[in-house]
């Protein structure tokens, strides 16, 4: 019986030790030594590389779960451009509810907001008050000068749970880990520029934009330091208030610029209309207020008297891709639950969305586990493998060139830009990078020597390492890629 158990043993352990084999046999020696010999071999690395067809050429660890960060919004851009199509706009509309008598409208405007993510600079030269100015200039050509009535947002296409479930908490002062609203406004950050022109000692000169919108209250408690010492960064909004503590030190001379969250973003927007409209010298004698009932609103005996159509949504996909812009995700995936629902948009219902995309696209989404759209949650793991044969399977759709268009490329453009520049990888890698604290992401399309294009996914997770040398060790996969296929 031992003897049976004994031969039974040794049968499984050559099974098992010969599968091991026939999973690593895929992965050149060349890779797994880069891997192996570099600083951050105890890390956990997932390569993944098919061809056009489909054809795996390097593997490792492609059936693990992993966390993907930013990459997941390859996903998420994709569920958009699916589910809402490339050429779906936005409509903000101004609404009037009263008249116009002499210079004065009598009555109240009304916002409604849609979910744009795109009332900010990105495509309009930069100037975030574009649409204020828009319906500033709309009053002053009929001549009004006074709103004698309120102002009101109406934000409750979209829930009130201003983050996604795992953010983590010392994220949320920055701008990429904004709160999420119907209506909101220049991605809502205020964008603070800090100047140590001052004696050494000294606190440095402080603006911001919006127009030093007093709806922020900074505590300025910087110092300047000697020139040449080092910039040590330190900004915190004290969560649940617009109060937002900086203590940073900075060498003499140095210019600093920070983009910094606000709570309560609808009355951020609303705030900032009641106060560009001040600015051009048209009074309003009410007061603001928000609306956030999805199931009461109605425009009955409502005017409209503007409507905002925004750019196309493949251009928002390309912002989202191309800077790995979290804002915009999060605003599309509740977009994406609203528009196919025709409810409230919640990221819940916007993630059941994303799985039923994934699942059309060959993910097992029972092993799955998203909390956000981003990937900016720690606890978003999804399968490696799964994704790069994803990247393999998108090609077909009718929406691909809009995808594809929106990665950043190798020493060119987006977070790609500062890498590559110096190497043979430089130009013909398009793809989408992912960070956060312990994970660096890349996956995307190269086009190599020969010409083939590949799709490449390499995922680095629990990493102490300094990124930068990750960084190095995913160029120089790439790079070998390059020359041999």
């Amino acid at each position: 019986m031992k003897v049976a158990k004994y031969v039974l043993l040794s049968l499984f352990f050559i099974f098992y030790s010969g599968n091991l084999q026939d999973v690593h046999a895929q992965l050149s020696h060349e890779i797994r030594s880069l891997i192996e010999n570099s600083r951050a071999s105890n890390a956990f690395w997932a390569v993944q590389v098919r061809d056009e067809s489909g054809t795996v050429l390097q593997s490792l660890n492609g059936d693990k779960l992993v966390r993907p960060a930013s990459n997941l919004k390859l996903l998420t851009s994709g569920a958009v451009l699916d589910k809402l199509g490339p050429d779906y706009r936005f409509r903000t509309v101004l609404y009037g509810r009263g008249d116009q008598i002499d210079d004065t409208w009598v009555g109240d405007l009304i916002v409604k907001g849609s979910g744009d993510p795109s009332i900010n600079g990105d495509f309009s030269n930069g100037n975030s008050l574009f649409l204020f100015e828009e319906w500033a200039e709309l009053f002053i050509a009929k001549g009004i000068k006074r709103i004698q009535g309120d102002l009101i947002g109406f934000d409750g296409l979209f829930d009130d749970v201003p983050y996604p479930k795992g953010w983590e908490w010392d994220d949320l002062s920055f701008y990429y880990a904004p709160e999420i609203s119907a209506l909101s406004f220049n991605s809502n950050v205020v964008d603070l520029e800090v100047i140590a022109n001052g004696p050494v000692g000294s606190t440095p000169r402080i603006q911001w934009s919006p127009f030093n919108t007093p709806y922020v209250d900074f505590v300025n408690e910087q110092m300047i330091t000697a020139p040449g010492s080092r910039f040590d960064e330190s900004y915190r909004r004290v969560l649940g208030t617009n109060t937002i503590i900086l203590r940073s030190t900075l060498p003499q001379g140095y210019y600093e610029t920070e983009p910094l969250t606000v709570t309560a973003p609808s009355y951020y927007f609303m705030d900032t209309f009641y106060r560009y409209l001040e600015l051009r010298n048209i009074e309003v004698t009410g007061r603001i207020f928000v609306d956030s009932d999805f199931y009461s609103w109605s425009d009955r005996n409502l005017t409209p008297m503007h409507v905002n159509v925004s750019v196309p949504i493949y251009r928002m996909v390309e912002r989202l891709n191309k800077e790995s812009d979290n804002f915009y995700a999060e605003m599309l995936l509740k977009k994406l639950a609203e528009h196919m629902y025709n409810v409230q948009g919640t990221t819940e219902l916007g993630l059941e969305v994303l799985k039923e995309y994934m699942h059309e696209m060959q993910f097992d989404t029972n092993s799955i586990s998203l909390r956000d759209g981003s990937g900016l949650a720690p606890a978003t793991l999804l399968n490696a493998s799964e994704l790069n044969q994803y990247l393999v399977n998108v090609r077909k759709k009718d929406y691909f060139p809009h995808l594809y268009n929106s990665l950043a490329v190798g020493g060119v453009s987006g977070t790609l830009g500062h890498r590559f520049r110096n190497s043979s990888v430089r130009e013909n890698f398009s793809g989408k990078t992912g960070f956060v604290s312990g994970v660096r992401a890349l996956s995307g399309y190269l086009s190599t020597e020969s010409k083939q294009q590949l799709a490449v996914t390499l995922i680095t997770n629990n990493y102490t390492e300094q990124t930068a040398h990750v960084d190095f060790i995913h160029q120089r996969i790439l790079e070998y890629l390059y020359y041999n296929y």
